[in-house]
């Protein structure tokens, strides 16, 4: 395991507004698939990556999540009188996931590059990961591990990819670049949410960075781009023209969390990996598909 970055910022700032109103009060990082928040997968995969800090960057009506990691005295008290050690257990196993958890708020949402602009005095002049919390990956190894490799080779920034249909791509971050090993480009071009005939690429950005401390320098320069908002994808154009940056087409699938229609698909295959509920589930999409027919 690759110990050189030890700390991983992940932007929960949003207001969610595409699952309103589910959002309305509840931050959309805390919306379950099957048995645990979103976020508590996306802390997960940069744990078991090695990271060992933290840095949750906050806005207002987002405390559950940093409840959700916090000790709770009354709810462990509760279970453990009530002899339920099997919850217990897996209460005691999310507080003890991440020791160091630290939140920043972001003050105004001013986009994903200005989310980690304001983590600067934390994150300091090392090298750190981004992790959103919209995208799930499922991946063995983890996404971020999987990159990790790729950043211990190359000593460069990595930003994690994958092919969308051309129609697609003006929703996303594009990159383009020579292929520098499997999967692994060079980045030559990137542009946010380009017109399908301003880049010839179909390798869009994912919410999976490595990311070097310099990036906060060309961060502080970066004015507001799409959206009205400071991209991170503006910034890592800059850096490239000083910096290698690497794009990894990653071993995996990614759910779009943040859309209801990828959420349900994330539900469903985490749903069928469950190792209490997986063969219900089956049994009943079976049942159900036949309904279909």
């Amino acid at each position: 395991m690759s110990q050189s970055i030890k700390k991983a910022v992940l932007p929960v700032a949003g207001l969610g507004t595409r699952f309103l109103p589910a959002t309305k009060a509840i931050p959309k990082e805390m919306l379950t698939v099957v048995d645990r928040p979103t976020i508590q997968y996306i802390v997960e995969e940069a744990v078991t990556s090695g990271v060992k800090q933290v840095i949750l960057v906050t806005a207002a009506g987002k405390s559950a999540i940093e409840n959700h990691f916090d000790y709770s005295y009354e709810l462990e008290s509760y279970l453990e009188a009530k002899g339920k050690y099997d919850l217990l257990e897996e209460v005691r196993r999310v507080t003890n996931l991440i020791e160091d958890i630290v939140s920043v708020r972001q003050k105004k949402p001013l986009g994903l590059g200005h989310a980690i602009y304001v983590t600067r005095h934390v994150v300091g002049r090392e090298p750190f990961a981004v992790l959103l919390g919209d995208d799930l990956v499922d991946a063995e190894p983890p996404c971020l591990k999987q990159m990790l490799e790729v950043f211990e080779r190359f000593k460069g920034p990595v930003i994690a990819v994958q092919r969308v249909p051309k129609e697609d791509v003006s929703r996303y971050g594009i990159v383009a670049g020579e292929k520098v090993g499997d999967g692994i480009i060079r980045v030559r071009e990137m542009k946010e949410k380009p017109a399908p005939d301003e880049i010839d690429s179909d390798l869009a950005i994912i919410g999976r960075y490595i990311l070097i401390p310099e990036i906060f320098d060309y961060l502080a320069k970066t004015e507001p781009g799409v959206g009205g908002e400071i991209q991170l994808t503006d910034a890592l154009s800059a850096l490239k023209d000083d910096y290698p940056v690497y794009a990894y087409e990653f071993k995996g699938t990614r759910y779009d969390a943040g859309d209801k229609f990828g959420f349900m698909q994330a539900v469903i295959t985490f749903a069928l990996k469950h190792p209490q509920l997986g063969e219900k589930v089956k049994n009943y999409l079976k049942e159900k598909l036949k309904e279909l027919e």
